[in-house]
């Protein structure tokens, strides 16, 4: 969670900065246009802060429910400027360029100072003893003793760090949750074409499926059972002239009917996976990480159970996760993370293999989306060059 709170409280200094300079540049122009120098820049205005506020949509995005933007701006520069949505983002940035900065600035700082006063024991004989320690220790370092004070302030800065780095980046937050998010109406018609667009994912992830059970019963299944079929005509045909090869193509059909069966089953398997019910989500993925060529740490705190429907997406979005580990990622080791936040299912899989994955290049991270965006879920996907690769899944899985 500290590590968690320290990351958004960076990234949210960061959007501060810009936001002071989408301030800064709002004043400016604004001061500019009272002369009638500044009026050619007008335009500008609007979409620096629309481009500010974005970012900032796109982070609070990363790290918690979904902020969706506002229609596009409007056409003329009076009606940008008389927007609702282009007022909240300068109220925005009004906010999150003077406060957001500030909690940024003293979020950043506590973690500094913590390292710095926790390790002074280790350094302090490098420092004049008339110097004092770090910062706002003033007083003379005379040996160990004073300097394990400094030590002791600096374990001090390392508990309010972890106490309340989480609060301030949820603080830092705020302003942006609160006036970045549509009003009302808007949001209602945004969730709307939301949802029709989950609708087509939905539809799509079906036709998916089906066509790859169709494609599994016609090249497999089928072909086995004509194979039989066969098998069991030339059975009766040679029982006639010669019935010393009847065993032999009975065995070959024997054969036939059981790779068909076995085929039968790993269809069935594909639909909902029957160790679903026998062991429920935990005992079903500690048997896919137990299978992984790769070392694989799994972690599961799920009580209860969800809907079928929704472990079973999470199980396959593990599965075809791990198979893409274990195909082209390079991996030493994998860790899978499982676990429920109020009506919400929450799935981490990540590898330290050499990274780079892309969706469109057919490793199977498109049709995951697809079945986390069939039920309404959040699919987001970090892999940078190098490494690691991380994968988070959010579904919703009732209360």
């Amino acid at each position: 969670m500290a590590v968690d709170g320290l990351e958004h409280i960076v990234g949210g200094f960061g959007t501060a900065l810009l936001a002071v300079v989408a301030l800064a540049w709002s004043l400016l122009v604004a001061a500019a246009s009272v002369l009638g120098v500044g009026l050619l820049l007008a335009p500008t205005v609007p979409r620096v802060l629309r481009a500010v506020a974005d970012r900032e949509r796109a982070r609070l995005t990363r790290w918690g429910p979904a902020v969706v933007g506002p229609p596009p701006l409007p056409g003329t520069t009076r009606e940008a400027l008389r927007d609702p949505s282009v007022r909240r983002e300068a109220a925005w940035a009004g906010v999150h360029g003077t406060a957001g900065l500030l909690l940024g600035a003293v979020g950043i700082s506590l973690p500094i100072y913590a390292v710095e006063y926790a390790s002074f024991p280790l350094w302090y004989r490098a420092l004049d003893p008339e110097e004092g320690g770090p910062g706002f220790v003033m007083w003379r370092i005379d040996g160990f003793a004073d300097a394990a004070v400094v030590w002791l302030i600096g374990v001090l800065f390392v508990v309010i760090t972890i106490g309340f780095g989480p609060g301030i980046a949820r603080l830092q937050a705020f302003a942006g949750r609160r006036l970045l998010a549509p009003s009302g109406d808007v949001d209602l018609s945004l969730r709307v074409a939301e949802l029709t667009l989950t609708r087509a994912a939905a539809l799509d992830a079906h036709a998916v499926e089906l066509r790859r059970i169709e494609r599994s019963l016609h090249d497999g299944t089928q072909n086995r059972l004509v194979a039989v079929n066969v098998l069991i005509g030339a059975a009766r045909r040679a029982q006639q002239r010669d019935p010393a090869v009847v065993a032999d193509i009975l065995d070959r059909a024997q054969e036939a009917t059981e790779q068909a069966l076995a085929e039968l089953r790993s269809v069935v398997r594909g639909i909902l996976p029957p160790v679903l019910d026998d062991r429920g989500l935990d005992g079903a993925l500690a048997g896919l990480a137990g299978t992984c060529v790769v070392p694989c740490e799994l972690e599961v705190d799920v009580p209860g159970r969800c809907a079928v429907s929704v472990e079973a997406t999470a199980y396959f979005v593990v599965a075809e996760a791990l198979t893409n580990i274990a195909k082209h990622s390079g991996a030493s080791s994998a860790r899978v993370v499982v676990r429920r936040a109020g009506d919400r299912l929450l799935l981490s899989v990540t590898d330290d293999g050499k990274g780079g994955a892309d969706e469109t290049g057919g490793s199977g991270l498109g049709g995951i989306r697809q079945r986390v965006a069939a039920y309404d879920g959040r699919f987001v996907m970090s892999s940078p060059a190098g490494g690691p690769t991380r994968m988070d899944v959010e579904l919703p899985c009732g209360s």
